[in-house]
């Protein structure tokens, strides 16, 4: 059998505290994406999502891309980047137009998005996302497509994400000194969102929570899209540390005791299980140990600071009634065996972990939820967004209006359902 043909190149690069990674995915007339390489390497440079070594983190990123292009066969010029430091910010922009009671045609939307631009006010940061939401008839909201529709008003949510804007520069000069061109710089919980959330889950209202190395990003989706997003100082780092100190080994030592013998879920057979903190040691020699209790003993404090920290985040982002059910972990800190049960009994809310799906070929090694944003990246490229910042500025009348949050409104109406 004949593989694919393929009519678009798309590389994806994450780079993360612990590790910087490549995917490069071909995309083929029927718009199914294939995986025809992935690189990765351990970060370097990089500290809490903020690029602090431009030149380790240069030669880190042109290793992980040059070990992708060996196995594509391919040299890449460009790709798309992912931001998850914490300085990220979401904010939702309504705007409205009088349309006079005529039928909306297609010209009214492009002049509406393009006059929302003027609604933008990034105040000193920098806009990394300007794209189109739910539409308004009328006062009429969750309206995704309105074109053929009479309204007198017509509506729309801009939502934008924002970043300070020295962090995203630093990461786009490390990247093009590595001799690349980048096509965009993508906030990790959109991509994340398109890799790992159904279309009913966006919709019906769910929390994704990022777990990375050293940023835990909790992101809400309502109506089909990101509505709010809040990042906190924390991630599996901490709880690795906390192994390293509690025990007097390396970093080294205790990221490995984490990922084969850690657990967020205790267990009576833990007290048993005997673990070698330096296996390899001669015959004859004396070997520190521990028992697995008390490393899960460790792992759950840590986690219990962890997650309460995400529980009062949700709670201030009005995470609550009818689109507060449902929690979805993806990162390299969900990866952690037992975390959704956890997650479960310590938010009181349904939780699984997000595994990135949609791409055809994906190596088992990248399947998991430490390497959802790479896969996110190339879904959102290839869906070739929308994006207000890219349209001509137009002259019409358009002016805020006032009401609650995007958030509340739909809330509103998901309450008024039941």
């Amino acid at each position: 059998m004949a593989p694919p043909r393929i009519e678009k190149i798309i590389t994806a690069l994450d780079v993360g505290s612990w590790k910087v990674c490549a995917l490069i995915a071909g995309q083929t007339a029927d718009g199914k994406l294939h995986v025809l390489g992935t690189g990765q390497r351990e970060s370097r440079g990089v500290q809490r999502g903020y690029v602090a070594d431009m030149e380790q983190t240069e030669h880190v990123v042109r290793e992980a891309i040059e070990q992708a292009e060996r196995i594509a066969g391919l040299n890449i010029d460009d790709v798309w980047v992912s931001f998850s430091a914490g300085s990220l910010l979401s904010d939702v922009a309504p705007i409205e137009s009088e349309l006079g009671g005529h039928r909306i045609e297609q010209e009214d939307i492009d002049d509406l998005l393009a006059a929302g631009r003027a609604g933008i006010d990034p105040e000193g940061r920098m806009i990394l996302h300007a794209q189109p939401a739910l539409y308004t008839l009328d006062g009429l909201t969750g309206v995704k497509n309105p074109i053929g529709l009479h309204a007198d008003r017509l509506g729309v949510d801009i939502h934008i994400i924002m970043a300070d804007g020295a962090p995203v520069r630093n990461l786009e000069a490390a990247v093009r000194q590595a001799h690349l061109d980048v096509n965009a710089v993508v906030a990790s919980p959109i991509a994340a969102g398109l890799a790992c959330l159904s279309e009913e889950e966006r919709d019906l209202g769910v929390a994704l929570v990022e777990m990375g190395a050293a940023v835990t990003t909790v992101s809400l989706y309502a109506g089909g899209m990101l509505v709010e997003m809040a990042s906190l100082p924390f991630g599996a780092s901490d709880i690795t540390d906390d192994i390293a100190s509690a025990f007097g080994i390396r970093r080294s030592q205790a990221q490995r005791l984490q990922s084969f013998y850690g657990s967020a879920s205790a267990s009576p057979r833990d007290n048993n299980d005997v673990i070698e903190l330096e296996p390899g040691t001669p015959a004859g020699g004396d070997s520190p140990r521990i028992t697995r209790a008390q490393l899960v003993s460790v792992i759950r404090q840590r986690l219990d600071a962890m997650m309460g920290e995400i529980g009062r985040t949700l709670k201030d982002l009005h995470f609550v009634g009818p689109i507060g059910r449902q929690v979805v972990l993806v990162g390299g800190g969900a990866d952690l065996k037992g975390i959704a049960d956890y997650t479960q009994s310590a938010l009181g809310r349904a939780a699984r972990v997000g595994r990135p799906r949609g791409l055809h070929g994906l190596p088992d090694a990248h399947s998991g939820p430490a390497f959802a944003t790479l896969a996110g990246l190339v879904l959102y490229a290839a869906s070739d967004p929308v994006d207000l910042r890219d349209l001509p500025m137009m002259a019409q009348d358009v002016y805020k209006p006032a009401g609650t949050s995007i958030l509340h409104r739909l809330m509103a109406a998901l309450k008024s359902s039941f």
